[in-house]
């Protein structure tokens, strides 16, 4: 479950990932084969999946124990092992690291 709150807080990675046309569903599924190794590595804490209602973007939100361990998954062979075909399904490929600056809540 993701973990929003100011402070000691763990590293949050968001990527956007702009899809080929049409091929929005292949790189969703990529994503979700590579979510669920890295969600099996040391200090993932969570990974959030989402895909535009317009059909052209993935954006993954995963928060980490430590920019260490995060970087240590990225670089592991089984994680890379898809990259090549996960490219020729998308354009631009962005990720950020981000710290958490403010929180609001919405009246329930």
């Amino acid at each position: 479950m993701p973990q929003i709150k100011v402070g000691k807080q763990p590293v949050t990675q968001i990527t956007v990932i702009e899809a080929e046309p049409g091929k929005l569903a292949e790189a969703l599924s990529i994503m979700t084969e590579r979510a669920q190794f890295m969600a099996r590595q040391p200090g993932c804490i969570s990974i959030s999946l989402h895909r535009s209602l317009d059909g052209r973007r993935i954006v993954n939100y995963v928060q980490w124990d430590s920019a260490d361990l995060l970087r240590a998954a990225h670089q592991s062979p089984e994680f890379r092992k898809a990259w090549n075909q996960f490219e020729k399904m998308t354009g631009e490929i962005d990720p950020h690291l981000y710290e958490v600056a403010e929180i609001f809540s919405g009246k329930q």
